[in-house]
């Protein structure tokens, strides 16, 4: 990938606690850095409603959602300000052309520094919306990690996640799997891991596509907030 892409300057200041921090903007697409506990887009029922896209779309009219984050996960977000981008934008992340980067914290010290989990997914028919692994009639689905850092005294580890498919919580399911849930998980971690920390600890750290309109291969980053 191309060079780092730094923090662009923006057309007006954004309201306070709008739940967004811009990473990159120009005249054809958005890079955001969505807080944790923030739909991406709007849910089912009125109380569901707010969401970071209409958010978005009162600082910037005519933005369009290209890929989503769960309401948890905070970090890089991809947004299309024109159709044509918006096309663009899309069919790379169906073609899997599109680098993501994840970072996690877990429950446990993991053993070993590296290593691809490949357990396929699909809906639990019972307890929506919860996934399960199904060797049968589960989409396929795989996500590479690498130990970041181990801390004994807490009993957690530091991850890298580099998810190669995108299935519906696919790295919370992952790393369950693993044996480590992700901290602050209230779908797939006991009581006591999600206990010890106040959200979910997993982080959307960076985003890699080719932009439409310049053919320039980007690398948008942010931060991890825990």
């Amino acid at each position: 990938m191309g060079a780092v892409v730094q923090r662009a300057s923006v057309d007006q200041p954004l309201p306070e606690g709008i739940g967004f921090r811009v990473l990159w903007h120009d005249r054809w697409l958005l890079v955001l850095d969505k807080d944790s506990g923030l739909l991406s887009v709007p849910g089912i029922g009125s109380d569901k409603a707010d969401c970071l896209a209409s958010r978005a779309a009162r600082c910037f009219p005519g933005v369009r959602i290209v890929h989503r984050l769960d309401r948890d996960t905070s970090g890089c977000i991809v947004m299309a300000l024109d159709a044509r981008t918006h096309r663009e934008l899309s069919v790379q992340f169906q073609e899997r052309t599109v680098g993501k980067v994840y970072e996690a914290l877990v429950h446990g010290i993991v053993t070993g520094d590296e290593g691809l989990i490949d357990l396929p997914l699909r809906k639990d028919l019972v307890n929506a919306p919860l996934q399960v692994v199904d060797h049968v009639h589960g989409r396929p689905a795989q996500t590479g990690w690498r130990v970041l850092s181990r801390d004994a005294a807490r009993d957690t580890t530091r991850l890298e996640l580099l998810p190669r498919t995108g299935r519906s919580h696919q790295l919370r399911v992952h790393c369950r799997e693993l044996g480590h849930p992700i901290l602050g998980d209230d779908l797939y971690a006991l009581p006591a891991v999600r206990a010890m920390a106040p959200r979910l600890c997993l982080h959307a750290r960076s985003v890699g596509f080719t932009h439409p309109a310049t053919g320039e291969r980007m690398l948008v980053e942010c931060q991890t907030p825990f």
